[in-house]
């Protein structure tokens, strides 16, 4: 039976994770307060070490939240015999760049690049995850003469990241839709 103080925590919880998620997207991990999560949030300051113990803590929490929210949102590939035109194949590689947690991802990629990171492991399991899913898209399409479906999840996973980095950095001459388009293009190029 769950008590109205542990539904309340839940909610708190959850409202810090949300805020700090967008914060951190927004801002980046080192420029992001708790006094800004708190605001965001609606949730006192003094809340956030309570439920996460750190600044640190927070981001593994955000990022564990981050990846747990990536794979229920994914789509698994269609069955054998299913229509697997590839019309659907790559718009469900195109899928896993337009989710709401890229933006954060590739925010806080720099940060994961740092020496004595302490979400670099958490990276490692954010590509693999994205290389994952990829390579079972392809695994349905990919024709069995050229680059392997695993070289393949490499080269459109960097491109994916590197097309949302180019768009953070100058929004305003990045256009996102076709840039992704682009990639789905070239994707289909190869089949």
């Amino acid at each position: 039976m769950t008590t109205r103080r542990g539904q309340t925590s839940a909610e708190s919880r959850e409202l810090i994770l949300t805020a700090a998620a967008e914060l951190f997207a927004a801002k980046g991990y080192r420029q992001t307060t708790f006094a800004d999560v708190a605001e965001r949030s609606g949730i006192s300051r003094g809340s956030i070490p309570w439920h996460f113990g750190s600044k640190e803590g927070l981001l593994l929490a955000v990022l564990e939240r981050s990846v747990d929210l990536l794979n229920a949102s994914l789509d698994d590939p269609p069955e054998q015999g299913a229509d697997l035109g590839l019309d659907r194949v790559t718009k469900g590689l195109e899928a896993l760049f337009a989710q709401p947690t890229t933006k954060l991802f590739v925010t806080l990629l720099v940060e994961a690049l740092e020496p004595d990171s302490p979400i670099h492991d958490r990276y490692v399991a954010i590509h693999d995850t994205l290389r994952g899913h990829c390579k079972r898209w392809l695994d349905r399409f990919a024709p069995s003469a050229g680059p392997s479906t695993e070289a393949l999840a490499v080269a459109i996973v960097g491109a994916g990241i590197g097309i949302h980095l180019q768009w953070l950095v100058a929004p305003d001459r990045v256009d996102i839709g076709q840039s992704l388009a682009a990639l789905r293009a070239l994707v289909a190029g190869i089949h």
